[in-house]
């Protein structure tokens, strides 16, 4: 009998919501970061995305999904979002605000539905990799089929590079 695959609540909602994708995981036994993830698994840095979590002056909490490799420009995202300003939030709130732990953390299926903006480039694959729910669990799926899935809107919140 085959083993069963153990879902994370972000492939139940994309089950749920009929979003075609697909899983792969990864050895790791604690954190580590998207780079090193990436280099473990032969990824491109700009298909691989990290999930952020921020909170507005305003007290509203925001996600941000950009590539791996790249910073988020905090003054480009919070006007994307009508803030004054945001940060991140502590390590330690992001099990209680959106149900995942660091390194597991993925736009889709936290405790509640926060405002997502996903970096732009992202549009630019058929593909793109974010965590699956848990560390050593990533999801590949359509940028635009989580866009819809989360409700996020697209936008360039990332520091730009200069030559």
């Amino acid at each position: 009998m085959a083993k069963k695959e153990n879902k994370t609540n972000a492939m139940r909602i994309l089950d749920k919501n009929k979003i075609p994708y697909r899983t792969r995981t990864y050895e790791c036994d604690e954190f580590i970061d998207g780079i090193h993830v990436a280099d473990l698994n032969g990824d491109p840095y700009d298909q691989s995305f990290k999930t952020l979590v921020t909170v507005g002056k305003s007290g509203e909490h925001y996600v941000f999904v950009i590539p791996i490799d790249k910073e988020i420009d905090f003054k480009k995202a919070a006007k994307f979002v009508g803030e004054k300003s945001i940060e991140m939030i502590h390590v330690k709130e992001i099990n209680a605000l959106t149900g995942y732990i660091r390194g597991g953390c993925t736009p889709v299926g936290m405790k509640k539905l926060f405002p997502t903006v996903i970096q732009e480039s992202a549009k630019d694959f058929d593909e793109i990799i974010i965590s699956g729910g848990r560390i050593g669990m990533q999801i590949l799926l359509n940028p635009l089929d989580l866009a819809k899935v989360v409700n996020a809107k697209f936008g360039d919140i990332i520091v730009s590079q200069c030559l």
